[in-house]
């Protein structure tokens, strides 16, 4: 019997559910954006640079020329920035189907936000952990909303430093970078708990896109002028990689399929989780400490004034 390889033909009609994605300019969350407001949906593309989200909406509409799309400006590194977008959203929209905490950043040299956080901890996690907060009351205001936030496989390796969470008493690009990946998980099933004890028809959900050639690879060489990593970087998504439409698929899967249920883990399903069509996994064992996430839960709400 053959297994259904789930693809974007799968996504069910989106019609008059009103999407958010961040980091929507390019890669994962561009091909996410694609396919759901080819779908139907009404799609807000929260980007940092809004002149790239304005070619990427007139680009999405030469292909569907019904397509449904605003560009907010959101630059998940400040935090005045994702209040400014939390506030001119809810001044136009009572309710929020979808939420795709997508944007991120990946093994950079040492750099802090506007705020203070180290860079990868603050864009990756403290950023979306407030822009779900303040976003919440539309996201519960919607049946049956999704909130999907997207780790990574390298989330595995990571642990929560709690003395060292901006990164001044030592700092590798990777570690943080897997902290804050584990980070992602760790709130993403805290805020499913949460949905549930409060009768929520609200699911989160988790999820990874496996090895996909994006530019985010090779962002922090680039900043760092390590030319030969850029290289090595660009040689090796070319030979390993699957493209970011493939890469995106566990997102779309986490958004809109059914069967999902709050908590569950979305990613490809072959070559150990790098490559392949999307199905249900597990994340480490370490993403399901309750108390772990309760703490960083507390700790998140005392750096970004966000309580919810």
């Amino acid at each position: 019997m053959a297994i259904h390889k789930w693809t974007i033909e799968d996504i069910p009609e989106q019609t008059g559910k009103l999407v958010v994605v961040t980091g929507a300019n390019s890669g994962l969350g561009y091909q996410t954006a694609w396919a759901l407001a080819g779908k139907g949906a009404r799609v807000v593309l929260a980007v940092r640079d809004e002149e790239k989200g304005r070619a990427v909406a007139a680009a999405i509409q030469q292909a569907y020329p019904w397509a449904q799309l605003e560009v907010m400006a959101l630059d998940l590194a400040e935090l005045r920035s994702v209040r400014r977008f939390a506030d001119r959203f809810r001044a136009h929209h009572d309710t929020l189907a979808l939420l795709i905490n997508n944007a991120g950043r990946m093994a950079l040299r040492y750099r802090r936000t506007v705020d203070g956080f180290e860079m990868q901890f603050g864009t990756n996690h403290l950023g979306h952990f407030a822009l779900t907060g303040l976003l919440l009351p539309a996201i519960l205001a919607a049946p049956a909303a999704r909130v999907v936030t997207v780790s990574s496989g390298a989330h595995t390796s990571g642990s929560i430093d709690f003395d060292n969470l901006d990164g001044s008493k030592g700092y590798r690009p990777w570690r943080a970078y897997a902290q804050s990946k584990l980070a992602n998980l760790l709130f993403a099933y805290e805020l499913q708990r949460r949905f549930a004890a409060a009768g929520a028809t609200a699911l989160s959900v988790g999820c990874h896109p496996g090895w996909a050639a994006t530019n985010l690879q090779a962002a922090g060489p680039r900043m760092a002028g390590a030319r030969l990593r850029v290289r090595l970087t660009t040689v090796a998504n070319r030979a390993l990689a699957q493209g970011a439409a493939m890469g995106a698929l566990p997102i779309l899967y986490a958004a809109t399929a059914g069967r999902v249920n709050g908590c569950d883990y979305i990613g490809p399903t072959s070559w150990g989780g790098l490559r392949g069509y999307p199905g249900k996994m597990r994340s480490s064992p370490r993403s399901y400490d309750a108390a772990l996430a309760r703490r960083l839960w507390q700790v998140s709400e005392d750096l970004t004034g966000v309580r919810s």
